[in-house]
């Protein structure tokens, strides 16, 4: 259970390939082999999986209201549905909505199509997918979150999956989604239709598919350096069919929003160095030359031509009709000519994209739940998604119904502590998980302290949750250090560390649940007195 040193094993010169294979007794190892079963590598994470699934799906409709942001998506995604791209809807659409009335949109001939396009500031993929709940069950509070609840709980997979590979560890992999699915604030976005929870899942699901890409490629130059003569800058590849899996991830997770970009620069760069070092490691007398030659060319083409392709194609919809925002469709079709209709088309989508661009540089609203980049680790401005209060209707005078937008304070402030651990341990032993993990909260996390200086942009708590799964990352690696490494005494008694590691990692568990269990009645509108949910407020200056 512990997380196993992934250290490269010496070996001899590769400099004679007849030479190495004779002398088999030296055998280089760059992907430790995983312990355990590998059918309790699924189950455990699969049985994590359905418990943060049943917490996420039960009540999932409740509370039957516009929660904060779904006023826009829930409608966007409604009209892409039907229509392809995003339109405009009559006035008080939201009570016509929950009154069971579908009918919200404005009328629209041929003539004025454009002047019924919305204008929205996010490509169209997260609004698709929430939009594949209301095509499955309507247009009401189940449907609109029905994606979201599903793709928060698969991500509790995907974690439990990739700590797994990177600790070699069953139980630490179950032990980091178990963490993901007590999380407050993934816990609220994954029962809420905002795009931040699909953003969140194809930022770890590109993660996940470059850590694969990772073990793969070593284990090709492994084989290769066992059975071939040696060359100076090593052998190709081929196809890395995990690496482009992981720039279609991003390109999907900029899809979703445009924050993505930040994810797939650092990403695309970790994928690279990684490839640099498995070179070096293997002892060839060029790795960067073997590197630049063998794995830059197809890297540019998974993590960078890859996803333009995939980006371009969820526009299908605006480039497929007349409807959308400066579409401009009927002068684009008027020459008659396809290659103009393809520029002008393309010159269009690249207008509305500068608009888009402009208005987020522009955007300095104030917001009573606004909070700047420094403050989300500490949880010190949560959002209030949803909040209701009532008189005598829950064995108390004063009742209050609330959604609060927070993360579970024992595994935020807990991962704080974790992510310093981190850097001492990646400067002193240069850990490629150590390094990763950091680089990925690093890039979900900096990028937004240049907009709160350089802009003064608007920002809330709930723009931190893709860097959520690599602080539960940072836990679970902390983790496997305190339980050390699993060896036994000569005696095959359990070492002292390992036990009293192991109920370290344990209560911190149970801590987490129970803050979980606490915090619970806010983070799902649970109907109790206001002297309860009163309770629940961490700081309460900044939360009333």
């Amino acid at each position: 259970m512990a997380v196993t040193d992934s250290s490269y094993q010496a070996h001899e010169s590769p400099d004679d390939g007849e030479s190495r294979r004779a002398a088999g007794s030296v055998r280089l190892r760059m992907v430790p082999p995983m312990r355990g079963s590998v059918l309790w590598g699924w189950i455990g994470p699969l049985l994590v999986t359905l418990f943060g699934g049943i917490l996420r799906f039960v009540q999932l409709g409740h509370p039957k209201a516009v929660v904060f942001d779904e006023t826009y998506y829930m409608k966007d995604a409604y009209s892409l549905i039907n229509w392809g791209v995003e339109r405009v809807t009559i006035k008080d659409a939201d009570k016509a909505i929950l009154a069971g009335n579908t009918d919200i949109w404005q009328t629209c001939t041929p003539e004025t199509a454009e002047k019924c396009a919305a204008y929205v500031v996010h490509p169209p993929l997260g609004k698709w997918m929430i939009g594949i709940g209301e095509w499955m069950f309507g247009l009401n509070p189940f449907g609109w979150r029905f994606a979201a609840a599903v793709i928060g709980t698969l991500s509790i997979l995907v974690l439990a999956r990739v700590a797994r590979r990177m600790t070699r560890s069953t139980l630490l992999g179950c032990f980091a989604g178990l963490l993901l699915a007590l999380d407050g604030l993934h816990y609220v976005l994954s029962r809420t239709a905002l795009l931040d929870i699909f953003l969140m899942f194809w930022v770890l699901a590109a993660f996940a598919c470059l850590v694969v890409d990772r073990d793969q490629a070593r284990e090709k130059l492994v084989r290769w350096y066992e059975d071939f003569p040696a060359s100076p800058q090593g052998p190709s590849l081929g196809i890395r069919w995990w690496r482009i899996g992981g720039g279609v991830c991003l390109a999907l997770a900029m899809s979703v929003k445009w924050s993505g970009l930040f994810f797939a620069v650092g990403f695309a760069v970790m994928s690279l160095m990684w490839d640099f070092g498995a070179r070096r490691a293997v002892g060839l007398r060029q790795p960067y030359v073997g590197a630049f030659n063998k794995d830059v060319p197809q890297g540019l083409v998974a993590l960078a031509a890859v996803p333009f392709v995939t980006y371009m194609a969820t526009w299908i919809g605006w480039f497929a009709t007349a409807g959308g925002y400066g579409r401009n469709w009927d002068r684009a079709t008027s020459a008659g000519n396809p290659l103009f209709f393809l520029l002008d088309s393309m010159r269009s989508w690249v207008q509305y994209q500068w608009q888009v661009f402009t208005f987020h540089s522009g955007l300095e609203s104030s917001h009573p739940y606004m909070s700047e980049p420094w403050q989300w680790p500490l949880l010190l401005r949560p959002v209030a998604f949803f909040y209701e209060s009532k008189q005598d209707a829950c064995g108390a005078r004063d009742c209050s119904e609330a959604v609060l937008g927070v993360g579970t304070p024992v595994i935020w402030f807990g991962a704080v502590a974790a992510l310093v651990a981190l850097v001492v341990w990646y400067f002193s032993s240069r850990d490629w998980r150590a390094g990763a993990v950091l680089l990925a909260y690093a890039v979900g996390w900096l990028p937004w302290f240049y907009f709160a200086i350089a802009d003064n942009r608007t920002m809330f708590l709930f723009y931190a949750i893709p860097m959520v799964p690599f602080m539960v990352l940072a836990i679970t690696l902390c983790a496997g250090l305190l339980i050390g490494p699993a060896t036994a005494t000569p005696t095959g008694a359990v070492p002292m560390r390992r036990t009293i590691g192991a109920a370290a990692v344990g209560a911190f568990a149970l801590l987490a649940l129970i803050n979980f269990w606490w915090l619970h009645p806010v983070l799902s509108g649970e109907l109790i007195p206001y002297t309860e949910w009163r309770a629940r407020m961490l700081f309460e200056k900044h939360w009333i």
